[in-house]
């Protein structure tokens, strides 16, 4: 099986933490130059020291806020002047807060579409020439598994993340004749700082403790226990080798089988 992405570039954004940084490794290891996107210099930095380079690789990072779009595609565009070849495209953005969708204000889904949706956009826009050049592409967005089963509490994110969903799809369909491949990996239950606010958010609403919380999650699991950010990563990572080809415009939900749908 050809996991081999010795010679491609991956940027990876979100990716000085969780689910990010955990693919960053996992593309590294498998030989890619891996250029980190993220707001925090000094974080950056020590992830970017992390990264393998046993093939010779060469890793960097840039510095964005994703959310300011202006700021991102100032970032993105001074970057790609000097290293316009991008083979691999990772959209990964922190959520939004929770609560119930009826009770959020218009400008929270406003918000949310720019730093997910918009952000994704530019950035597709961005490399998409190169890939088309190069007859080789891999567009990963790490999303939720809310656009198959609605998470309740999460309304806003519910709402964005499927929207990400359908353009990531459509974008599947108008690129696969070029050899790009778009596809979403869904986590469930997953061991990062998302969790942390979940936990809390859910422990203050029902006034129980984050233990208690945390063990009626991992009941609803198959697996009963929260996904790792590497298994989470491990499935971007495979989806972005020449191996995954042929797997285009899916969700693949990556959280222990408790998704309900087929």
């Amino acid at each position: 099986m050809d996991l081999n992405l010795t010679g491609k570039t991956a940027l990876v954004c979100g990716s000085t933490q969780g689910i990010g940084l955990a693919t960053a490794v996992e593309l590294a290891l498998m030989g890619a130059n891996v250029t980190l996107v993220a707001r925090n210099e000094e974080k950056l930095r020590k992830a970017v020291e992390t990264l393998d380079t046993s093939a010779s690789q060469l890793h960097r990072y840039v510095v964005a806020d994703f959310s300011d779009n202006e700021n991102v595609k100032d970032a993105i565009e001074n970057y790609l002047r000097l290293c316009p070849e991008v083979h691999i495209l990772i959209n990964n953005t922190g959520g939004p807060a929770g609560g119930p969708v009826i009770e959020a204000e218009t400008d929270q889904f406003l918000k949310t579409f720019q730093m997910h949706l918009i952000n994704n956009q530019f950035l597709a826009q961005s490399v998409v020439p190169f890939m088309k050049k190069a007859g080789f592409g891999r567009i990963v967005n790490i999303i939720s598994t809310s656009v198959k089963q609605p998470i309740v509490g999460l309304g806003v994110s519910n709402t964005i993340r499927g929207a990400v969903a359908s353009w990531s799809k459509t974008l599947s369909l108008e690129l696969g004749q070029f050899g790009i491949t778009c596809n979403n990996v869904l986590p469930g239950y997953t061991e990062t700082a998302r969790l942390d606010a979940v936990l809390e958010m859910r422990s203050k609403a029902q006034g129980k403790s984050r233990e208690e919380i945390a063990n009626e999650m991992q009941a609803s699991i198959p697996i009963r226990r929260f996904s790792e950010a590497r298994e989470v990563a491990a499935a971007v990572a495979f989806l972005c080798s020449p191996a995954a080809a042929s797997i285009n415009g899916v969700n693949l939900p990556v959280d222990g089988g408790k998704t309900e749908s087929m």
